[in-house]
């Protein structure tokens, strides 16, 4: 026996929210839910929200706070134990935060990379492209997000870094207030975009341990090479690796340079902007042709 058929009233009875279609005046499904167009802004808040929630965040930051302003302040003390008056007399007591700083930039580092090639290990980055299909505009909120965080870490740390160690030196000389902009408004936007770039090589090679790997041979890999460079015939490339080595380049922003020249100034920093941008490019390029 065939089972009957319902009459094409009762049919569109039991869809409900459904009109038949006619024309241009068909609306398909209406949702109770409203719909907004997202923007940039939606997923700088989703990233805000990963990257305060992961344990990987408090501990990286914490031990970055713990060997900034520890070693710089210890550091601080035993010249202020040790030290004679004469000896203060010729640095400026914030270049005693470099020591902590050097150190610390591998947390920040760490974090960097972590914050994208991290989703690629566990397999998040599904979940990810599939709530904000822009690849690109994912990528920018990370970074946003990062060096907001990164900056904001760092600024504050080598700002108590700074204060207590001027307390301590009271004899030593009184910075000026270029040294200051760079000691601490400068160094923290090198410190972040040297994070940042850390976040775009996760990105890049989707890896964890090796984009960490990368990025520390990139920090300390030309310092030590040219420590072991005895030719004479290689005075030119030794001298360049110390020049650009981010050692020095730190060095830089409290007028200690290891070298008497290469970067001065504010060229650090810019030197680091340009590298971060062709990266960024880089990386937002690849992140368009590659599957997740």
């Amino acid at each position: 026996m065939s089972t009957p058929q319902p009459s094409m009233p009762q049919a569109q009875a039991a869809v409900p929210n459904r009109q038949p279609a006619d024309g241009s005046s068909y609306r398909g499904y209406t949702s109770p839910i409203p719909i907004v167009r997202t923007h940039l802004g939606n997923a700088i808040a989703s990233e805000w929200t990963k990257i305060r929630s992961v344990r990987s965040t408090i501990w990286t930051l914490g031990v970055f706070v713990l060997l900034v302003i520890g070693i710089g302040i210890g550091v601080a003390a035993l010249i202020a134990a040790n030290a004679s008056p004469e000896d203060l007399n010729n640095d400026s007591p914030l270049s005693l935060g470099f020591f902590g700083l050097l150190l610390g930039s591998m947390c920040v580092i760490t974090l960097g990379v972590l914050t994208t090639a991290s989703e690629y290990g566990t397999g998040m980055i599904r979940t990810t492209m599939v709530a904000c299909p822009s690849r690109g505009r994912v990528l920018t909120a990370k970074a946003v997000v990062f060096f907001a965080v990164a900056f904001v870490t760092t600024l504050v740390s080598v700002l108590v870094v700074a204060l207590a160690d001027v307390a301590l030196l009271d004899g030593a000389r009184t910075p000026t207030g270029q040294e200051w902009l760079k000691g601490t408004i400068g160094i923290s936007l090198y410190i972040a975009l040297l994070g940042l770039f850390s976040l775009i090589i996760g990105s890049i090679i989707r890896h964890s341990a090796g984009a960490i790997t990368i990025m520390i041979g990139v920090v300390l890999a030309p310092l030590v090479i040219a420590l072991f460079m005895v030719s004479q015939s290689l005075d030119g490339l030794r001298q360049a690796l110390f020049e650009y080595s981010i050692p020095n380049q730190l060095s830089v922003f409290y007028s200690n340079s290891l070298t008497e020249t290469g970067p001065s100034g504010w060229d650090p920093l810019w030197i680091i902007i340009g590298v971060t941008a062709a990266a960024f490019a880089c990386a937002f390029a690849l992140l368009e042709k590659r599957d997740v």
